[in-house]
């Protein structure tokens, strides 16, 4: 990796004081294994740099009777860390990139989207329901999720089964699930139960046709105050490339869509040969109206991958659906988003904006 930035330079310059970058994240076990795995990674191309974890609450974390998609708020989870960012408290956050708006608040910017882990949704049952799939789950058995992209595509999936909400951490959800007799099975994300070491309770994975996923899910992504030139060319090295380019792809379709979590909007992304797939899907609440489409953009990203350039340019990088990655070429970012927005307009185009605004205002009065 190249371009290893400022902050390393500094803190070998002065090898008597260590210089110390501090890292903000939520306070559940999943957020603290996510901001470890980044701030080790950090650690190994910056050895001469001393990381500091700051933990916090928020909002989302604290609002735990009520469906996330209820609350009507955009920065559920980022809201309390980004005032630590503009404070100065700490000097980058890490998430999950599926928590972060795709219209970001002024002054931030994602400065790295580290390579993903599985995107795709996965069925933990019931130790009773142990072997079954959503298939086979008798008549009117409960299935607890807490998004309604989740159950709209499920229930039109799976007609003989209930969908509820259910709130908490990943933790939370699991004893809720084993210990009352509420839910036969609940939905959750690969990623989060193989951060923690709990692949074993995957009982079913589910697949694009089943279940497509959220925008940016299996993903990290650090933000960083967007003039913070320093701290943007040390995370920068992070982007992985492929990843990068889905989720620019991804985030620019839901943006373009005016979608959130308060509406069931689901996507699929692949990379191969030079070309990137996206197909983007809409839902009605109960899954019962839908549109999907899918498109491909032609993405050239030379062998040589540009250095990062910190020495000169502008103090604020003119960002892509939020995101800052000057190591990546802008041509290829461009296609990417172009894609995202072409996608949209398809569906717009076709009546999913009469979809999302029924969803909106069902969601509204319920």
């Amino acid at each position: 990796m190249s371009g290893n930035g400022d902050a390393a330079t500094k803190a070998e310059d002065d090898s008597s004081v260590m210089r110390v970058i501090r890292v903000g994240t939520r306070k559940s076990q999943l957020a603290r294994i996510q901001t470890d795995t980044v701030v080790a990674m950090l650690k190994a191309l910056y050895p001469g740099l001393q990381f500091e974890i700051v933990a916090m609450s928020t909002t989302g974390d604290k609002i735990l009777d009520t469906a996330l998609s209820k609350i009507g708020e955009k920065s559920l989870f980022t809201k309390e860390l980004e005032h630590a960012l503009e404070r100065n408290e700490v000097d980058l956050v890490v998430h999950s990139l599926k928590d972060l708006p795709t219209v970001l608040p002024p002054g931030f910017t994602i400065g790295a989207i580290c390579k993903r882990e599985s995107p795709y949704d996965a069925v933990v049952f019931h130790p009773k329901f142990v072997g079954k799939t959503l298939e086979t789950l008798p008549e009117k058995s409960v299935v607890g999720t807490s998004s309604l992209r989740r159950a709209a595509q499920l229930q039109r999936k799976f007609p003989h089964l209930e969908f509820k909400n259910i709130r908490g951490n990943l933790n939370t959800r699991l004893r809720k699930l084993d210990e009352q007799q509420e839910f036969s099975a609940i939905i959750l994300a690969v990623a989060g139960l193989q951060r923690l070491g709990w692949q074993n309770r995957v009982g079913q994975i589910l697949h694009p046709e089943e279940c497509m996923y959220a925008v940016g899910q299996g993903a990290l992504g650090v933000e960083v105050r967007a003039k913070d030139q320093d701290i943007l060319n040390l995370v920068g090295v992070l982007h992985d490339r492929e990843t990068l380019l889905r989720c620019i792809a991804e985030r620019a379709f839901l943006r373009h869509l005016e979608g959130g979590c308060s509406v069931p909007v689901a996507v699929h992304t692949v990379m191969k040969d030079g070309q990137l797939y996206l197909t983007g899907g809409v839902w009605s609440l109960d899954g019962s109206d839908s549109m999907q489409e899918t498109m491909q953009a032609t993405i050239h990203v030379p062998v040589q991958v540009p250095r990062l350039q910190h020495e000169d340019g502008p103090e604020d990088d003119p960002q892509l659906v939020g995101i800052t990655a000057r190591n990546i070429p802008r041509g290829a970012q461009l296609a990417a988003e172009n894609l995202g927005i072409s996608l949209a307009n398809l569906l717009l185009s076709k009546g999913a904006k009469n979809i999302l605004d029924v969803a909106r205002q069902l969601n509204d009065v319920h």
